[in-house]
């Protein structure tokens, strides 16, 4: 068996791999990568486009940076040496990539940012489903139990927006409509890890990041151009500052250094982390003036529920 080492950067095929030299530690990987993830739903209250526009054009300004990054590299017919498998699971990675978007910027208009982001973190609960049926990786008791603690914590903040006691949403909201996207855009976005799981053994993270945003650019643009209500210009500076701040931060620093650290840390470790972006995203919120959010009762006590449980399924092999 051969051994893969990276770096996000130029990689040849040995045996069918990815061969690349190694780039910074992961777990340094993931701690800038979660911090910068944090920010985006913040970031996104700043803007008043719609999720679909905001979504394009963070994928569109992401696509941009990677393109300009493969030419520097001499990296740029990288994508030609994919074989029609490899294609077809980084299509279905990209649209998942797309949905899970969507689904989570349009659940910020209806619910606080602490519920959104806390229940759209409950993805490593579907991933553990997800990797039972398509990698035959099972949880032990201990993990399954931790699993169903994490659900008791969703629906601990759940429970608590159906009572109206979400902070930080103005009038016209609706909470568990805002949950119930939080939690499609984790079933979505665990889809995207589990895939890319498989594909990051094989492929380089530029290559892939490529193939994947492209396809989730390109999916999120036609979705925003049919929607009749959707504009995708016409916009003020401030949004435009929006959109690049998303792809800057969230999208190259955040989602690709998680990607990153996949090639060589357990999905559930990377997932654990990715928790992170819920209390990075609650703080922000709630410490910068111009949102002003702080976090209500049910979402502290269910955000500790989900870590728990999150925490306890992974046990050793997250340690």
């Amino acid at each position: 068996m051969s051994k893969h080492v990276e770096i996000p950067g130029s990689a040849i095929r040995t045996g069918g791999a990815a061969v690349e030299r190694r780039g910074p530690p992961p777990g340094v990987a993931l701690f800038v990568a979660v911090a910068a993830v944090s920010w985006a739903g913040p970031l996104i209250r700043f803007t008043t486009a719609p999720a679909l526009t905001v979504a394009a054009w963070r994928l569109i300004f992401s696509v941009a940076l990677i393109a300009a990054v493969l030419v520097v590299r001499g990296r740029g017919s990288a994508l030609l040496g994919l074989t029609r498998r490899e294609w077809a699971l980084a299509v279905g990675s990209g649209l998942l990539l797309a949905t899970h978007f969507w689904s989570w910027i349009a659940s910020l208009r209806w619910t606080s940012v602490g519920s959104s982001v806390i229940l759209v973190n409950t993805q490593p609960i579907f991933a553990a489903a997800l990797s039972v049926a398509f990698l035959g990786e099972r949880p032990t008791g201990r993990q399954w139990l931790g699993i169903a603690t994490a659900v008791a914590g969703a629906a601990v903040i759940g429970w608590g927006d159906a009572r109206g006691d979400a902070a930080g949403v103005g009038p016209g909201a609706k909470p568990l409509l805002g949950d119930f996207l939080a939690v499609a855009g984790a079933v979505f976005a665990s889809g995207y890890y589990v895939i890319g799981r498989r594909l990051r053994r094989r492929l380089d993270l530029w290559t892939y990041i490529a193939a994947v945003y492209g396809v989730a650019a390109a999916a999120m643009t036609a979705a925003a151009l049919l929607e009749p209500s959707t504009r995708m210009t016409g916009y003020a500076t401030t949004d435009w500052l929006v959109f690049g701040a998303l792809a800057v931060g969230p999208m190259m620093l955040g989602h690709t250094g998680i990607n990153y650290a996949l090639r060589y840390l357990p999905a559930y470790v990377a997932n654990l982390a990715a928790l992170g972006e819920a209390v990075g995203a609650v703080l922000i919120a709630w410490l910068v003036p111009a949102i002003g959010e702080p976090p209500s009762a049910q979402v502290v006590l269910g955000g500790a529920l989900i870590a728990a449980g999150i925490v306890s399924g992974v046990g050793r092999q997250g340690r």
